[in-house]
C-alpha cells in the first residue's frame, strides 16, 4: 500500500495536483489537516480514497483523529495543533501508543518530521503551498505492507526541479509566536 500524507493545504492544491501528477499507483491519500474541505476536493477530482481530519483553521475545538488501517498496522491521523504539534511531541507519540497504532501522522507545525521513537513513527509531511522551513514545500510518502511499514519525506524541489529559500535568512519567530500564543 502506497499513502501520499499532505497536510497545511490552506485551501491552495495545486502543488497537491502537480505532485499527484507524478506519483505512481497510489492507494490513498492521508490530509492531515488546515482544511478538511480540499480532502473531499481531493477525493472528488482524483477518485483515489482520502481520509481528512479538521485543524485549527476548520475550527476544531476538540481534536479531531482518525485510525487508519493498513497491512502493517494502524496509523493515527489529527492535525496535532490540540496533541502536541510543534511543542510536546511525546503526546502524539503517547496517543498513537494507546490507540494500538505504529505510526502517528499530523501537521500544523508547516515543518517535516519523520522519525522513529521507541518503535513509534512520528510523521508531519509539512506543508506543499506554505513551508515554514525554508524549502518550497513537502509531503511524506508511506509504503506499508505485511512485512514492512516505512515513510519518508519528499520535497517539493526535488520533484519538480523549484528553487529553494534554504539559505536565505527568514523571520517567522515572531510571526510563530503570534500564531501559536492561543495555544498554550
Amino acid at each position: 500500500m502506497k499513502i501520499f500524507v499532505i497536510s497545511d493545504t490552506h485551501g491552495d492544491l495545486r502543488k497537491v495536483f502537480q505532485i499527484y501528477e507524478k506519483l505512481n499507483h497510489i492507494d490513498l491519500i492521508l490530509h492531515c489537516g488546515d482544511y478538511k474541505k480540499d480532502a473531499l476536493t481531493l477525493k472528488d477530482a482524483l477518485g483515489v480514497p482520502v481520509i481528512g481530519v479538521r485543524g485549527n483553521c476548520d475550527g476544531a475545538s476538540a481534536a479531531d483523529r482518525e485510525i487508519v488501517e493498513t497491512p502493517a498496522g494502524r496509523i493515527l491521523l489529527t492535525h496535532g495543533h490540540l496533541d502536541g504539534a510543534g511543542h510536546n511531541p511525546l503526546a502524539l507519540k503517547y496517543a498513537a501508543e494507546e490507540a494500538q497504532c505504529i505510526a502517528v501522522c499530523f501537521g500544523h507545525t508547516h515543518v517535516p518530521v519523520c522519525e522513529k521513537d521507541d518503535g513509534i513513527y512520528l510523521i508531519n509531511p509539512g506543508s506543499l503551498p506554505r513551508p515554514r522551513d525554508g524549502s518550497c514545500g513537502s509531503y511524506a510518502i508511506i509504503h506499508s505492507s505485511e512485512k514492512e511499514f516505512y515513510a519518508n519525506i519528499v520535497y517539493y524541489e526535488t520533484v519538480c526541479g523549484a528553487k529553494t529559500n534554504r539559505g536565505r535568512t527568514q523571520g517567522g519567530f515572531l510571526r510563530g509566536l503570534l500564531n501559536y500564543s492561543d495555544r498554550f
